[in-house]
């Protein structure tokens, strides 16, 4: 039997297309990790600005290599400050005083899920973006989700109104950076290098002024988040990360974040004993397939536009 000349042959599963997936996976282990190890760090003795200072000041150290070649001379000074805060000690800095509030599952649902809504606002109103129904589909399904989470604990008083508003915050502010990030087509080399080192340098004499303890602080608690604060989360995932990219794709690498949510939650009940209610675990399946939604109609309209 004859084949269309004009068909087009399916691109093989290459060993790197298998550990991109495999990659992917790590990365939403390591997101997922990520609430689960701040709620617990915020329950020890360590303060917010003690964790944030932990994990700048220990990725600096790591990329030390990369910054002394780094071209300084030629950076947009403002692009670099807007890129570098919008997922550094602000963001951190508000996660971490609502994780110590908030339950992880909740804070997964709530930071996860608003990003694609802010991202999207932000898209329109800066980047003058347009988004297809699915996108919108997906979008009411998270804004239903958060509505889900945050409606009983506002009811019964069992989170701190303060908790959800500094974990909104937390999303608004990541929502930039990510903004930014595509506005401005940066490099991962130089989030590499702007994040934890002028973070590291702006944030030592805030940390001297706000209320720590790290000094004092256990030896296994200060280790465990210099591991994973500053090596696990801000280095070895953004390599993953880029990684996964490059091979998979920006929007199906968008895939892999959907499941953070559901499998922080997941996490959390062995970690940090937090078992999710009914109507929790009905926002996380739906914030969980309103980002898989979002995600699926943004790699269509992607596919679309390079036509």
């Amino acid at each position: 039997m004859s084949t269309s000349s004009n068909a087009k042959p399916i691109a093989p599963v290459t060993p790197k297309t298998g550990l991109a997936l495999l990659g992917g996976l790590a990365v939403i282990a390591i997101w997922s990790g990520w609430l689960v190890m701040s709620r617990l760090g915020v329950q020890t003795v360590l303060t917010p600005a003690d964790i944030t200072l932990l994990r700048y000041v220990t990725a600096a150290l790591c990329t030390l290599p990369w910054a002394l070649t780094y071209p300084w001379r030629s950076v947009r000074w403002g692009r670099a400050l807007v890129v570098a805060l919008g997922c550094g000690f602000p963001y951190t800095l508000l996660s971490f005083y609502g994780l110590k509030l908030s339950p992880a599952a909740q804070a997964g649902v709530l930071v996860n899920g608003s990003l694609p809504v802010i991202s999207g606002l932000l898209a329109i109103l800066l980047l003058k973006q347009r988004f297809r129904a699915g996108a919108w589909l997906g979008v009411a399904l998270v804004v239903l989700a958060n509505g889900l989470m945050v409606g009983p604990t506002l009811l019964h008083h069992s989170v701190p109104v303060s908790g959800l508003l500094l974990l909104f915050a937390a999303a608004w502010v990541m929502s930039i950076y990510m903004t930014a990030v595509k506005a401005w087509q940066v490099s991962t080399r130089d989030i590499l290098v702007w994040v934890p080192w002028i973070n590291g340098l702006m944030f030592i004499p805030i940390w001297w002024l706000m209320p720590h303890v790290l000094p004092a602080a256990p030896l296994n608690d200060v280790l465990l988040q210099v591991v994973y604060q500053g090596i696990i989360v801000s280095v070895l995932a953004l390599f993953l990360l880029g990684f996964v990219i490059r091979e998979l794709g920006s929007m199906t690498s968008s895939l892999f974040m959907a499941f953070v949510p559901a499998s922080a939650a997941l996490l959390a009940i062995p970690v940090l004993s937090e078992w999710p209610g009914t109507l929790q675990w009905a926002a996380i399946a739906l914030c969980t397939l309103g980002l898989m939604v979002y995600g699926r109609s943004q790699r269509q309209q992607n596919k679309v536009s390079k036509k």
